[in-house]
């Protein structure tokens, strides 16, 4: 329970638009989407593969978000809006990680093992960001939207364009 108050208590805190505990968890679809995530992965972990995947498909139909149950989620992770969010099978995120509606966190298509981005804790994704293949984004990075992430982040650094490069 303390875990999902403070899941909820994200979403009060990053989205000004929310006025309760209430609304948030029956309207938002990040909330959804990172729910469903945790018990897909869960199932994933199990071995019980098919069924993981059915579950994040029927999330995906449910919350416009597609997370594969492989994915590994942080705690407190912030999705707004999310429509269109995709994050891949071997990607990882972090805590307090905030993402807009439209991000991906893909692969290349010509790389096997470790394919998808790695989002350390505290960086922002903003709307329609493309992080491609197995690059880093540091901890405390900020992505402009529309961004098109091909190499490694540093922390702390804002990247903007395409291909993203560092502003500040």
């Amino acid at each position: 329970m303390q875990a999902l108050r403070e899941f909820l208590d994200t979403y009060k805190k990053n989205d000004p638009s929310a006025r309760t505990t209430l609304e948030i968890l029956l309207t938002y679809p990040g909330v959804w989407a990172v729910a469903y995530h945790r018990l897909a992965h869960a199932l994933h972990v199990a071995e019980l593969k098919l069924l993981a995947r059915m579950l994040s498909m029927f999330a995906r139909w449910l919350t416009g978000i597609e997370i594969h149950p492989a994915a590994a989620i942080g705690r407190r992770l912030f999705i707004d809006h999310g429509m269109g969010t995709v994050i891949g099978e071997t990607a990882v995120v972090g805590d307090d990680v905030i993402i807009f509606h439209g991000v991906t966190l893909g692969g290349r298509g010509d790389e096997t093992g470790k394919r998808h981005p790695t989002v350390e804790d505290g960086v922002l994704l903003s709307a329609h960001a493309q992080v491609i293949g197995n690059v880093r984004i540091g901890a405390g990075a900020k992505i402009g939207a529309g961004a098109v992430v091909l190499r490694d982040i540093p922390e702390g650094a804002t990247a903007v364009g395409i291909p993203a490069r560092i502003v500040r």
